[in-house]
């Protein structure tokens, strides 16, 4: 069983969605990710939405560009917590599906991350799934005190080099 389902319209979501796949295999998390299209197989697309919580998940992560009407529908038909994606787009450089995303009815609320936010739209299932595991609350500790110290490196280097030798 899957606890998170990643979901894409298109192929060409492929790159920001497996940086979303690649966190949580990091945080030992089970995904399904699926490419299905709203506009082309609405069908599939309905059965896989109004399903995904008899198959255990408990998560969507949901990207979309242009017109962007994934993530707003499977909020629309699943209970749990989804969390959009908005696509960069070549027209209007994403605007369009962050638009789209953000602007849902009340009632129907998307998380929303930024344009090609696949790792973020990852650690926020993590955070969201940590509520109630405390391991993954564990993992998520861990994964900030790792970012914090890698501040901390870049600092000490910037000290140690000074700002002109430290992109060299």
């Amino acid at each position: 069983m899957a606890t998170v389902g990643i979901v894409m319209g298109s192929d060409s979501d492929m790159g920001v969605m497996s940086k979303a796949a690649e966190v949580l295999d990091q945080f030992g998390i089970d995904y399904e990710m699926r490419i299905i299209s709203a506009h082309r197989e609405p069908d599939v697309f309905f059965d896989w939405a109004k399903t995904a919580e008899s198959r255990g998940t408990k998560v969507i992560i949901a990207g979309a560009g242009m017109a962007a009407h994934l993530p707003g529908m499977c909020a629309a038909l699943f209970q749990g917590p989804v969390i959009g994606i908005p696509m960069h787009t070549t027209s209007l450089g994403g605007r369009d599906s962050l638009y789209s995303i953000v602007q849902m009815p009340s009632g129907i609320p998307v998380a929303t991350v930024a344009i090609g936010g696949g790792k973020n739209a990852a650690l926020l299932a993590v955070k969201i799934l940590a509520v109630s595991d405390e391991v993954l609350r564990s993992k998520m500790k861990s994964y900030l005190e790792g970012l914090s110290e890698e501040v901390q490196t870049k600092d000490q280097r910037l000290q140690e080099t000074g700002y002109q030798d430290y992109t060299k």
